[in-house]
């Protein structure tokens, strides 16, 4: 049986880091592609790496193609890409809201650039690559202040409010895929609190047992794609495999 291969968005992260090695060091894949915003500065052995400073729609198009002239067959592709604090291309600080107050159009459109449409840009290029007779999972990391239906405490409005919105496409883009990518299972993911720059302003209130290591998440999220399949999805997990209200 001919090996597919893997691509890992966001491949200079922590959790992308991670994957990368777990997926080289299982050898189920026959090329992992790793595509990453800046330089790598440990790239991993056997992995080929991509660099794409902006991730735009015609960078993420072209490279797309690239791999299908290769004719490149994909059976997962996971997307690690999205931001909780950093600074606006407006030179505005973004950082998760606790009031209506804090609200500010550029700090919200940085936050829906880079959880939400980045993402989905990312999905609908990367579909052909994925589409076929062999299973294949497309991975999408969102959060659990993402649901809608989980919201309790308020607060953070822009990064709930992209994570919302991304999860309303991962639902959607299933819809359409159950009739023309039957194969294709869409997983949105809350990797829970994992130590990486991501969340390192707000790991004082985190509990060490809930502190998770990069490669404690990427070996939680490989272990449950196997028992996801598209009849039933997309899915929305989290890092124990549990089920989480859109």
């Amino acid at each position: 049986m001919q090996k597919t291969s893997a691509l890992i968005i966001g491949a200079s992260g922590g959790i992308g880091q991670a994957l990368v090695q777990k997926l080289i060091d299982s050898e189920k894949y026959d090329k992992i592609y790793c595509v990453a915003r800046g330089q790598v500065s440990s790239p991993i052995k056997g992995a080929e790496y991509k660099q794409m400073p902006e991730h735009t729609e015609q960078a993420v198009a072209d490279y797309c193609q690239q791999l299908k002239v290769q004719g490149t067959v994909l059976s997962l592709a996971v997307c690690t890409v999205g931001v909780l604090h950093d600074t606006s291309t407006e030179g505005t600080a973004v950082a998760p809201e606790k009031r209506l107050e804090d609200l500010n159009a550029a700090s919200l459109l940085h936050y829906f650039q880079t959880n939400t449409v980045i993402p989905s840009i990312w999905l609908k290029h990367a579909e052909p690559l994925l589409k076929g007779q062999h299973p294949a999972h497309l991975v999408l990391f969102t959060a659990r202040v993402g649901s809608i239906s989980d919201n309790q405490l308020g607060g953070w409005y822009g990064y709930r409010a992209s994570k919302a919105a991304l999860n309303m496409m991962i639902k959607t883009a299933q819809i359409e895929l159950q009739r023309r990518a039957k194969n294709l299972t869409l997983v949105s993911y809350h990797p829970g609190t994992v130590d990486t720059a991501l969340s390192k302003p707000f790991q004082h209130n985190v509990p060490s047992k809930k502190l998770f290591t990069p490669d404690f998440t990427a070996t939680c999220l490989l272990k449950h794609l196997s028992d996801l399949t598209p009849e039933n999805g997309p899915h929305y997990i989290d890092w124990g495999g549990k089920t989480i209200a859109w």
